[in-house]
């Protein structure tokens, strides 16, 4: 599994999950995220449909590369930590 993480410095939400993600990754060093800035990585934005006004994004990716869900906005690490232990063999 893989976490596509998109986010932006001007957006509040974002600044608040990055120490909840920080303390995820430290907790499962198995899990495999990727960070890009909404203003920064245009190609990502627009390969996944990013709205500007729906920041932060997080998409669950399988192993194939194939989106499983996604999450916008701010989450409780606990939100976060049920999709990923719910779908970690993906």
């Amino acid at each position: 599994m893989k976490v596509l993480k998109f986010g932006a410095v001007w957006c509040s939400g974002c600044l608040v999950m990055r120490p909840r993600w920080k303390e995820i990754e430290a907790e499962l060093p198995w899990l495999q995220t990727e960070y890009y800035d909404y203003d920064q990585d245009k190609k990502m934005v627009a390969k996944y449909a990013i709205d500007r006004g729906k920041l932060p994004v997080f998409i669950y990716l399988d192993k194939t590369g194939c989106e499983i869900t996604r999450q916008v906005g701010e989450l409780k690490k606990e939100e976060l930590l049920k999709i990923i232990l719910a779908n970690q063999d993906r």
